[in-house]
């Protein structure tokens, strides 16, 4: 039987990837300039474009403004179950990371977030804004919404670290469950811009409701994710565990 040739497309994507798996094209590296890439394939710029798109739609390569393309880093395995700080989950995955805080404002809540957060007409929010960078690229931008009265002074703190520590360390404050919603989206202004990412590129939107241990819905957070940059692993077992009963004591002599 015989093989149909590979289309145009299929081509340079089949010897991109295999330059990308094979180690000749790392990890943050540059692709050539497209003008080279059409003289190397001998294809035009409209059919380059086609394979490029789809290599970056399979998180193979990224794009940044004015900066060309890149080979993409392994993806970092996000677990929402995890329960101790982002910063630790990356290290374990020996990966570096580091935050950067671009605001800290009082606003008032939007329609969208009285509903997220159950707050009545016309509230304030604490809103706190950072990025985060993974082994120096700039991953995702994160807009963390805070309820006011129950962390006063907060906006004075030292957001570079893990809020979550800030939260036991200041305010008695921990987790007892999370609500979280996961769906591909595009970046747009305000998002895009700080990405350093095209407008109408793709992205992973994460978001996520916190609930203290008391069961009192406290904050908010919208993360946007470059879409190459994650993975979202769960374990059933992970559940499993924290939902487990803590176990009962046994008597002594028994």
């Amino acid at each position: 039987m015989s093989v149909l040739p590979a289309t145009q497309i299929s081509h340079i994507r089949q010897t991109l990837e295999n330059q990308i798996d094979t180690g000749l094209l790392q990890a943050g590296s540059r692709l050539p300039s497209d003008r080279v890439l059409c003289e190397l394939f001998g294809t035009t710029r409209i059919t380059l474009k086609d394979a490029l798109l789809a290599l970056e739609a399979d998180g193979r390569i990224y794009r940044e403004k004015h900066k060309g393309w890149h080979v993409s880093y392994p993806r970092l395995d996000y677990n929402p179950l995890y329960k101790l700080y982002f910063q630790r989950m990356v290290t374990l995955q020996n990966r570096s990371v580091e935050t950067k805080v671009l605001a800290t404002r009082e606003l008032l809540a939007s329609a969208t977030l009285t509903r997220e957060m159950e707050l009545p007409a016309l509230s304030k929010l604490y809103q706190i804004c950072r990025l985060r960078y993974l082994d120096g690229r700039i991953v995702s931008y994160v807009e963390h919404f805070l309820k006011p009265a129950r962390f006063p002074g907060i906006l004075e703190q030292d957001h570079t670290k893990s809020l979550t520590q800030t939260y036991e360390e200041h305010y008695g404050l921990h987790f007892s469950r999370s609500r979280f919603s996961i769906y591909p989206a595009a970046a747009y202004g305000e998002v895009a811009q700080q990405l350093n990412i095209t407008a109408g590129s793709p992205i992973l939107m994460i978001k996520r409701i916190n609930y203290d241990q008391h069961g009192t819905l406290v904050d908010c957070d919208h993360e946007y994710w470059r879409h190459d940059a994650v993975r979202i692993v769960v374990d059933s077992q992970d559940q499993q565990t924290a939902d487990a009963p803590d176990p009962v004591p046994v008597p002594a002599g028994m």
